[in-house]
């Protein structure tokens, strides 16, 4: 099952696909022209069943093999969502909206799903049913978790998900992965801290907020350090600090502080949803202020199966000659991760070769991964559900 020729034929044809994606980006749940085309070319490839509008904006497919004695039925899921970043690639085919880009390569994901979707409905050489998932509103907005909540899985009675996310300093068409743990938990956080403003120049009469704030982000930085098992992972990072004062000579009475939480593993997570709050409160506390915290937990660990990290890996290998199997765990979060908790699966990593990296206004998906990740898709279909 090495590179499927008919990938190497599509590729021109898929690569189109993929680059009117990225000229037109949308954000979150609002797809309308991107789901809109997608289910335009798979009602085109003759696909089965074409479902709109689940999850908000997902579009599923149903492609039957040509038998279906093994009622077997295996999701393939790629995420269509652009990201709210002012694209400075250059490229003939660059972002015509403004402040909109495909800086994560989801326009490459949804065309070699696409592509996928056209080779298994050509050829049905498997026996159950393949169904192809686009889903919005990855970034941020938990669409895998609406598209089950909207009944993804007791609809179309999926047993098991698989999926791929291109990835920069991977060699183009080469395979990552690994069991258990591979992307993290994203927790988000805000701590609100209230003291007493004034004038700068007698900071003897206020509660100074902003050296609170100072404390609290450097004490923040213990948990990691000093709470956390050294042989675990956690981060506590925060993003945004802002005051109720603009002015250089005013000490503000409010300092809001915001920013995320990342680990892989639940006792790590519940650890730093704990030590946030104590933290936060007992710094402020000790100078005189008070900190409300807002402890918000967002997608879940990505905790590839075992078994399903193994059939995942076969493939690859009959794609690529090889894959690295121990790839090192990422600490950004996927919402693929509610798939993998309602259904065994894996989630696969496809180099992109020398790129800007992900969520960059320099990023761009290489076009060359394409026959690779397709082969890999429909090899997952064929794989799962041999032929007798």
């Amino acid at each position: 099952m090495p590179v499927k020729n008919r990938f190497a034929e599509l590729l021109p044809e898929i690569s189109g696909w993929r680059r009117n994606f990225h000229r037109y980006p949308e954000l979150m749940y609002d797809l309308p022209r991107t789901s809109a085309r997608v289910a335009a070319l798979l009602h085109e490839f003759g696909v089965d069943e074409v479902v709109q509008g689940v999850g908000r904006s997902g579009v599923v497919g149903v492609i039957r093999g040509r038998k279906n004695g093994s009622g077997r039925v295996i999701g393939l899921r790629a995420d269509m969502d652009a990201l709210p970043i002012q694209e400075v690639t250059g490229a003939e085919y660059a972002s015509e909206v403004p402040g909109k880009m495909h800086a994560c390569g989801h326009d490459g994901h949804t065309s070699m799903l696409l592509g996928a979707a056209k080779y298994l409905a050509e050829t049905r050489n498997f026996d159950g049913t393949a169904i192809v998932i686009f889903q919005p509103a990855e970034e941020g907005g938990a669409g895998g978790k609406a598209m089950l909540d909207d009944g993804l899985v007791t609809r179309w009675g999926i047993q098991e998900f698989y999926g791929l996310h291109n990835m920069p300093g991977i060699e183009v068409g080469q395979f990552a992965i690994r069991k258990g743990p591979v992307m993290a938990a994203a927790d988000q956080f805000e701590i609100v801290l209230t003291g007493k403003g004034g004038h700068a120049a007698a900071p003897h009469t206020t509660v100074d907020t902003a050296l609170v704030a100072a404390q609290v982000v450097v004490a923040l930085q213990s948990i990691a350090a000093r709470n956390v098992d050294p042989l675990k992972s956690g981060v506590v990072s925060v993003c945004v600090i802002a005051t109720d004062s603009q002015a250089y000579n005013v000490l503000p009475e409010k300092v809001v502080l915001r920013g995320t939480a990342r680990s892989l593993e639940n006792d790590v997570r519940d650890l730093l949803e704990e030590r946030i709050t104590q933290v936060a409160i007992n710094v402020a506390a000790a100078f005189g202020a008070r900190a409300e915290v807002d402890y918000q937990r967002g997608y879940p660990v990505t905790v590839n199966h075992a078994e399903a990290t193994d059939h995942a890996a076969d493939v690859a290998r009959a794609v690529a000659g090889g894959v690295e199997m121990n790839m090192t765990p990422i600490m950004a979060g996927e919402d693929f991760s509610y798939m993998l908790n309602e259904r065994p699966g894996a989630y696969i990593f496809l180099g992109n070769g020398d790129s800007a990296a992900l969520h960059h206004p320099a990023y761009d998906f290489n076009d060359e991964a394409i026959p690779a990740g397709s082969s890999w898709l429909a090899g997952m279909a064929e794989a799962r559900m041999p032929m007798a």
